[in-house]
């Protein structure tokens, strides 16, 4: 196991932004498995495009973005404070979430082939709940991670919390906006 980390640390250094990206693929491919498997109703069949909509989201989207803002971050408000680490929870919770859920349902949009107008009905309908949603988890998350996880492992932390929120993530980002609309009718 020792190994296997070693290796990761060292690509990490070699290759950071291909190594986070990679982390981000892992973490969404096995949260959306999770969520088809044991989460959705089980007498859907397995949609492995899906899988792959949401794995090429972490690989494409999440880990490039999440280098560079958690990067930025890093680079403006260094240093473990409780205020320090308070303002980048609030700067991630407050800008970087709402972005993160137009990146997200944007992305599976256009991979979708769906219309501006789904895209903007399904923001209207679930991203109000998906920053909400992050919240809880985010919050607590994010107060562990700048408080005591170095830069250089953010990415991988997230990303193994990820995997439980993507469970969430991939469950409202493949719930069609009909059925919001007929719960409200």
């Amino acid at each position: 196991m020792s190994g296997i980390w070693a290796k990761y640390n060292q690509l990490l250094s070699s290759q950071p932004l291909l190594t986070k990206a990679l982390t981000s693929l892992t973490g969404f491919t096995l949260g959306d498995i999770l969520a088809q498997n044991f989460v959705e109703e089980s007498d859907k069949p397995y949609d492995v495009m899906r899988t792959v909509r949401l794995g090429s989201f972490g690989f494409l989207i999440h880990g490039t973005t999440g280098h560079y803002f958690y990067g930025f971050l890093d680079s403006k408000l260094p240093g473990t404070k409780p205020v320090t680490v308070a303002t980048k929870v609030i700067t991630d919770q407050v800008f970087w979430n709402p972005i993160f859920g137009c990146m997200f349902f944007g992305y599976l949009n256009l991979v979708e082939g769906k219309s501006f107008e789904d895209y903007t009905k399904k923001l209207q309908s679930d991203l109000k709940t998906a920053v909400m949603g992050s919240w809880a988890v985010w919050v607590p998350a994010h107060t562990i991670n700048f408080a005591f996880i170095p830069p250089s492992q953010r990415l991988l932390y997230i990303n193994t919390i990820q995997i439980g929120y993507n469970v969430f993530l991939s469950f409202l980002g493949n719930k069609s906006v009909d059925e919001e609309e007929k719960k409200k009718d």
